[in-house]
């Protein structure tokens, strides 16, 4: 398992494989159940994960309605971290919850920051993963902002096809900020005749 995460990482940083045995040293596994929660609301983010297998949201409870506004998805080969949280270790502000049975690495914050200390040119990487989440986010700002829905989902359909595979659109619609109501007619409107 720890050799995805390896994998990951050699396609922009190698490593030796002393540094390689290291590295793995510093990540436990853990697996959720569908339904289990990796970080709840008030909770600090205590660790950084990896997905192995699975798929996790993250969502904010919309203290007036009740409504689970969905932040991003994490699939396979992806991250599922409050990187605020992680970061100055203080409660985040919302949840992470397994859609399925998934399968994590974890790394905590003290063992991360003693791994960047010894292995330094991880810096480089965890700063594109960083750069590649902060893109991602201000796509997701700009097509909020201009885009209509029916846009903002084929968007996402284009960007992330293996999450659109894996999740209910009904998550999917509240990702996109639309009822799963208007996403069905969107999607019946262009079903192939």
């Amino acid at each position: 398992m720890k050799k995805l995460l390896v994998n990951s990482i050699s396609k922009h940083v190698k490593l030796s494989s002393e540094e390689q045995t290291l590295f793995e040293s510093f990540w436990i596994e853990k697996t959720l159940e569908k339904g289990d929660y990796l970080l709840r609301n008030g909770e600090i983010c205590r660790t950084d994960n990896f997905v192995v297998q699975g798929t996790l949201k993250a969502f904010y409870i919309d203290s007036e309605t009740g409504k689970e506004e969905i932040l991003y998805f994490a699939i396979d080969n992806w991250w599922a971290t409050d990187i605020d949280s992680f970061q100055k270790q203080n409660p985040s502000i919302y949840n992470i919850q397994a859609i399925e049975k998934t399968v994590l690495l974890q790394i905590g914050h003290l063992s991360f920051q003693k791994m960047l200390k010894q292995i330094p040119k991880l810096e480089r990487f965890f700063r594109i993963i960083l750069e590649s989440y902060l893109g991602s986010l201000q796509r997701r700002i700009i097509l909020a902002n201009v885009f209509d829905a029916e846009q903002r989902y084929f968007n996402f359909l284009n960007e992330y096809p293996k999450v659109a595979d894996k999740v209910p659109q009904y998550l999917i619609a509240s990702y996109l900020g639309i009822s799963a109501e208007f996403l069905s007619r969107i999607r019946k409107k262009h079903k192939p005749h």
